[in-house]
């Protein structure tokens, strides 16, 4: 006679993991089913492999879609610790060389809505993009395992939409049906979501009177842990399941819990896809012992423990199941983080603190102890002070409080307490330290080397190998030097997969520092990469023949010039001489029948910044030089007519131009194009009856520090004079000032003419001009500032002494002389 057993479990967590492999090494099952998407059945084995170290993930996505580069791309993924309980009944299985099955309804049919709902839109907002966060996605403790729709709380999957009940065990969030931080009626159930959590604004324990069916299906543990005289359900679980090292199993008391709760609950209507996915695993269970396995485990969340064990006739479990929709899917393994399993990140199974939790299951003696040490080895290697005896105090400390407190073992709670107290001193930053390096903690997984995957992927792989950057959870900076070839390589394959929206690396400060050989980068590995990498196979096997195909395809349907030049900058950072032609050719094309004036110096930046550093990097820049010097006349030509009379947004967004465009010329250095816009910049000034205030005053100060004016402050005592109307006057000094106030500093008399100008102003007209007066001066440091200040409070003074001549003694000025020209390069 066949026996079943069925285990209620809460995902991720250490004291159901613990329980369960005890349940069952002693029930000794011939046969596992666990809670998770059949399709899995044929990788199961790899998690048997000595190379897979959780926590990783199993992932579900639409081959077709992401191959036809389409925008209705799902995914769903079903992440593993090496605390949660299915990973645990899954080792178990494979050890013992006994068949373990997926039993809950297929991913072809959870990435499809059910029917009557929409399918997802297209793509979405950055806030639903793969591994986006939204506030209030965090709740305590958490959620339970793989809950993730796609879409929604999983990184990797798209789609809007609103998220509806019944859907929440491991992987069976439907694709684009719900946004971090939603809330839905039975999202907390155990083995859905986690115990007694619930999210910011939802209704925790007794928020509804006891026989209120919404209240028990929005928090079911919060109603048990409110009997058991807790006002913290979370704290209730970590008590009885979580923080238990021996006793007697808990599964059948958990498994009595949860069906008076739900006979409280009474029938379920509209809950069609829960209904779904606990036919299908009735029906899983059925099959396997009409296979001739005798004794059958089945780990699934708590929440569905009474469904399994009711009868229902097989008839109407395949009557809820006939005629689902499918999708063609493919399921890989992937490496998972703990940082995407805390629920901050917003996952809807994600736990308060996956680090906590591995801790707790890992150490199986003296865990507070092993705890509160770790955390002082953090801060000692912060260089903070922290002896053996802090050490010994916090364990101290710790067992009392959980004493005081009647629980049976200090949990989070006290042992940081504790370590606020008593390691860190009172202060909080120390313990924001640990709570991201210990509590959380960036365990990054792997996977075998034989695991399924897209030949992007694997090629990504080896050119991770072959260049020695090893992806990383926790933010590493990358300093790059371009003068040798393997940081030339690195940089280039950033810059590839940036261009594949695989944003591995980010760079800083642009990309480059402010020297030509060197750049800077933040490394740092996110598991929603790689279904991003699925999706981009589309363009090509490899990283550089996809960056190639993917960089044409944007100069194809590139909007604006200066996209354009971005692609073709793009395409120099990364090599991709196959795709520069194509790209400089749609350039070529664009630019000379673009005959705004604003989009070609809006294009300027880019193909300078393109120009220099291709040089640098050895790439061929010939085509690209011939657009910029044909761009460099047409704007100098232009530029006059096109800021004629203009107001004053239209003036402030030229400003930002024509600094952008100034820059740039500095920076290429050719002295003919630098020429010539200085003389188009002295042809505006000279006649600047139609040329706004903000802009005569930029292109003085620009002129001004070319050496090109030599009347600067006679030009501004016309542009601050009595005569001139306030809010022009003002708009003069600001665009004068807004390349940095350090002239002021330096000149007195142009300090004396702005500090006489504002004196002189009446009050309704200084009250006019303050607001744009404070931009000005706001945006300078305060250093500037502060010498600002320091320089109009000795302007009146007439007792300061003042130098009447330059005196200087060569002698003394030699030394220092000669190290700045040794810093700048000069032979002395």
């Amino acid at each position: 006679m066949s026996d079943v057993e069925v285990y209620g479990i809460r995902h991720h967590g250490p004291g159901s993991a613990r329980a369960l492999r005890a349940a069952l090494e002693d029930f000794k099952p011939d046969a596992v089913l666990i809670e998770g998407p059949p399709e899995a059945d044929p990788l199961v084995e790899l998690a048997g492999d000595p190379e897979m170290v959780p926590p990783v993930a199993l992932l579900a996505y639409s081959p077709g879609r992401a191959a036809t580069g389409g925008d209705d791309r799902q995914a769903a993924f079903w992440p593993f610790a090496e605390f949660s309980p299915e990973w645990q009944a899954i080792r178990y299985a494979l050890g013992a060389g006994i068949t373990v099955r997926f039993c809950d309804l297929p991913a072809a049919h959870q990435l499809v809505p059910p029917d009557g709902e929409d399918a997802p839109d297209a793509k979405t907002p950055d806030a639903q993009r793969p591994g986006a966060e939204e506030p209030g996605a965090e709740g305590p403790g958490a959620q339970g395992p793989g809950t993730e729709r796609p879409g929604t709380q999983g990184p990797g999957t798209e789609g809007p939409g609103t998220k509806r009940p019944g859907t929440q065990g491991p992987g069976t969030e439907r694709p684009g049906t719900e946004r971090p931080g939603a809330k839905e009626p039975g999202t907390e159930r155990p083995g859905t979501q986690g115990p007694g959590t619930q999210e910011p604004g939802t209704e925790g324990p007794g928020a509804k009177e006891p026989g209120g069916e919404e209240g028990i299906r929005s928090d079911p543990l919060g109603w048990l842990a409110k009997a058991a005289g807790y006002d913290d359900a979370e704290r209730w679980w970590d008590d009885v399941v979580e923080h238990r090292s021996e006793g007697p199993s808990p599964f059948s008391a958990i498994a009595e819990a949860m069906a008076e709760l739900r006979e409280q609950l009474g029938p379920e209507e509209g809950d069609a896809r829960e209904e779904q996915r606990e036919a299908h695993m009735r029906r899983t269970l059925r099959r396997a012992l009409k296979d001739g396995y005798e004794r059958v485990a089945v780990v699934c969340g708590a929440w569905h423990v009474p469904a399994l064990l009711a009868k229902v006739p097989a008839s109407r479990d395949d009557q809820v199941l006939r005629g689902l929709p499918k999708a063609k899917i493919a399921m890989t393994w992937v490496p998972w983080t703990h940082g995407r399993l805390a629920g901050r990140s917003g996952y809807g199974a994600g736990v308060r603190s996956p680090g906590w939790y591995h801790h707790l299951f890992t150490a199986r003696d003296r865990p507070i102890e092993r705890w509160l040490t770790a955390a002082a080895r953090v801060l000692r290697e912060e260089d903070l002070h922290v002896s053996s005896a802090h050490v010994i105090e916090a364990v101290r400390l710790a067992e009392t409080l959980a004493a005081i407190r009647g629980r049976p073992l200090a949990g989070l709670d006290e042992v940081t307490e504790a370590t606020r107290a008593v390691l860190c001193e009172g202060a909080d930053l120390p313990v924001e330290l640990i709570q991201r390096r210990l509590v959380v903690g960036e365990r990054l997984g792997a996977v075998p080397e034989r695991t399924p995957m897209v030949p992007l992927q694997r090629d990504l792989q080896a050119e991770q190998r072959r260049l020695r950057l090893k992806p990383s959870a926790l933010d590493k900076e990358q300093d790059l030097d371009l003068r040798k070839p393997t940081d030339l390589e690195r940089s280039r394959l950033l810059h590839r997969l940036r261009l594949l929206d695989v944003d591995w690396g980010a760079p800083a400060e642009g990309g480059r520092s402010k020297g030509t050989f060197r750049e800077t980068w933040t490394l740092a590995w996110r598991p929603e990469f790689d279904v991003e990498l699925i999706e981009a196979s589309a363009w090509g096997t490899t990283v550089r023949g996809a960056a190639t195909a993917r960089a044409k395809a944007l100069a194809a349907h590139a909007a604006a010039l200066a996209d354009l030049t971005s692609v073709a900058e793009r395409c120099l950072l990364s090599d991709l001489g196959e795709a520069l032609p194509t790209v400089m050719h749609a350039l070529a094309d664009r630019a000379a029948v673009d005959t705004d004036v604003a989009h070609l110096m809006a294009a300027m930046p880019a193909l300078v910044r393109a120009l220099r550093y291709g040089d640098v990097r050895g790439t061929s820049t010939g085509p690209l030089r011939t657009v910029v010097d044909g761009l460099v006349v047409r704007i100098c030509v232009g530029l006059p007519p096109a800021v004629s009379g203009l107001d004053d947004d239209a003036a402030r967004d030229y400003l930002g131009h024509i600094d952008d465009v100034h820059g740039a010329l500095s920076l290429l250095g050719h002295e003919g194009h630098i020429e010539r816009w200085r003389r188009t910049l002295e042809n505006l000034i000279a006649r600047p009856d139609n040329l706004h205030g903000l802009l005569e005053g930029r292109l003085t100060r620009l002129l001004l520090d070319a050496g090109r004016l030599h009347d600067v402050p006679a030009r501004m005592a016309r542009a601050v004079s009595i005569g001139a109307p306030p809010d022009r006057a003002a708009a003069w000094v600001e665009g004068f000032l807004s390349g940095g106030g350090l002239v002021l500093t330096h000149d007195e008399a142009l300090l004396r003419l702005v500090d006489d100008w504002i004196s002189d102003l009446p009050g309704d007209s200084f009250t006019d001009v303050l607001p744009l007066l404070r931009r000005t001066f706001g945006a300078y440091a305060a250093a500037e500032r502060r010498s600002i200040g320091e320089q109009v409070r000795r302007l009146d003074n007439a007792s300061t002494p003042r130098p009447t001549t330059d005196t200087l003694d060569a002698a003394r000025a030699a030394p220092a002389a000669e190290t700045a020209l040794t810093i700048l390069g000069w032979t002395p």
